[in-house]
């Protein structure tokens, strides 16, 4: 009884001597849990304070009893468990309020980021969002690899709020963010955008019949907000702005803005019947393996001459001539092409397209062109106007009600939870007829530097705020995957270069 009574009275003595390096961990810890609360908001973090006091300092609670299993197998198990445990929980921490990898996958934003380049992605920069959807796995944005399940649960499902950042979106900023269009996927056909596909099936029954036909489309699913595809392009057009493109340039509110300084664009190359290697291409002109597969070619010799000049090319009067169409280049690496001795013309695609289009009395309709609901001519290298909704202003539905329909109604029904009808050329919003509606959110447009092979906001529309998930800072790995490790596979001159290429 004695020995138990002075046992009970060492730990207390031992409980109320904690070493300094206990205090100075729990000082550092408690003033994070302030900052953090005070940051985000979230008061209730603060009851983690007496914990971490506990643990530390005060040592009431018996929290690492279980390392004094007797059973050797036992301790080694939970000691992984607990090492798991601690891993994803710091890895959801990081990537949900502060850092997370993304890597480039496609060539839209060539030549300013690489396919294979893997990205630091600031979440403060523009200020972290709360947990939308707060079970879920880390590194995993929306299904197990392999086992083609969902890594999320999908309740509950918090309300959207963005804490402070450190600064602000603004024009030609490189932008993470997520995919909106994303909302609901054919999970057969998960690389196609599911309101595409609709359209394309109009003729059958548009939705209904994507939704019958499982053997093609697969399972129709939706995604909430924080599970959809992360996407990264330019900031082009900001909340309130109208945007529009004339003959490849760019204009905002009416005014030419400049393009981005590696904006990459397609254009056709006429040469003297010399054939161009895949290698200049690839090594000397830079085209990515991607953009290389668009590439074709076609003996033009057989034209008529009269009809290669009207469409911008050199007549060669029954001579041999090839002419390479979408070959995706730099303003620089036209320069370098247009020098080769066997090279006749180097023209951008889309004014060869519009030529072609005239000579043969075409009119052109983009079918994928945003808002896709709404069929409007458009030639090469355009975009009609087109005004980007901002926080807190209105759209009337008096005058051009169908387009305005087309292209707003998704920001009114999807994005911010609204039910919408449109018949009888009245709009209803949540049961009630509407002759207008105030937006809740700011919009943004993005667009691809690599802007003829680019499925952005021309194609499917704009970027509510509550999908921004953060900025590029720097490249930390570049990987070409066209060539193996030991000839050139990581490009070193791109590691810890800035993400955020202007």
């Amino acid at each position: 009884m004695e020995k138990n009574t002075a046992k009970q009275d060492n730990n207390k003595s031992e409980r109320k001597k904690p070493g300094i390096r206990q205090w100075i961990y729990a000082i550092l810890i408690c003033a994070f849990c302030i900052w953090f609360a005070f940051w985000t908001g979230y008061w209730v973090v603060l009851i983690l304070i007496p914990v971490f006091i506990d643990i530390y300092i005060t040592k009431f609670v018996r929290w690492g009893a279980w390392r004094e299993a007797k059973n050797p197998k036992v301790r080694s198990i939970l000691d992984w468990v607990d090492a798991i445990l601690f891993a994803l929980i710091g890895v959801w921490f990081i990537n949900t309020f502060f850092f997370q990898n993304y890597q480039i996958p496609s060539s839209s934003l060539e030549k300013s980021l690489l396919v294979g380049d893997f990205l630091c992605v600031s979440k403060v920069s523009y200020g972290a969002r709360s947990p939308m959807t707060p079970f879920s796995l880390p590194l995993m944005q929306h299904t197990f690899p392999g086992l083609g399940i969902k890594s999320y649960l999908e309740k509950p499902q918090l309300e959207y709020k963005r804490f402070k950042g450190t600064g602000v979106i603004t024009r030609n900023d490189i932008v993470v963010f997520n995919y909106p269009s994303g909302d609901t996927v054919a999970t057969n056909i998960q690389n196609r955008d599911y309101y595409a596909l609709c359209k394309e099936a109009q003729a059958e029954g548009g939705r209904s019949y994507v939704w019958s036909k499982k053997d093609i489309y697969g399972e129709i699913v939706y995604r909430p907000v924080d599970r959809r595809e992360n996407y990264v392009k330019r900031c082009i057009g900001l909340p309130g702005e109208t945007i529009s493109m004339r003959n490849d340039t760019v204009f905002i509110d009416g005014k030419a803005i400049a393009d981005p300084e590696n904006k990459q664009s397609a254009y056709v190359v006429q040469t003297n019947g010399t054939f161009i290697s895949d290698n200049v291409f690839i090594d000397e002109l830079k085209m990515s393996a991607e953009d290389l597969a668009s590439k074709r070619s076609q003996e033009i010799s057989q034209i008529d001459s009269a009809q290669l000049s009207a469409i911008g090319l050199v007549p060669t009067n029954g001579n041999p001539s090839i002419l390479y169409e979408y070959v995706f280049l730099t303003k620089d690496k036209v320069e370098i092409l247009k020098k080769k001795p066997f090279v006749l013309k180097v023209l951008k695609q889309n004014e060869y397209s519009k030529n072609r289009d005239r000579l043969a009395n075409y009119i052109r309709i983009q079918p994928e062109q945003y808002p896709i609901t709404y069929d409007q001519a458009c030639d090469y290298g355009d975009f009609p106007a087109l005004w980007i909704p901002a926080k807190g202003s209105t759209i009337k539905f008096d005058t051009n009600v169908d387009y305005k329909v087309a292209a707003y109604s998704r920001c009114i029904k999807n994005y911010e939870h609204n039910s919408f009808e449109y018949k009888g050329g009245k709009v209803y919003i949540n049961g009630q007829q509407a002759d207008s509606y105030t937006f809740k959110f700011d919009y943004y447009f993005m667009m691809g530097d690599n802007r003829d092979n680019s499925a952005d906001s021309r194609a499917w529309g704009f970027v509510p705020e509550d999908h921004i998930v953060g900025k590029p800072l720097f490249i930390w790995l570049s990987l070409d995957k066209d060539k193996g490790w030991f000839s050139g596979k990581i490009r070193w001159g791109r590691l810890f270069t800035s993400g955020n290429k202007k």
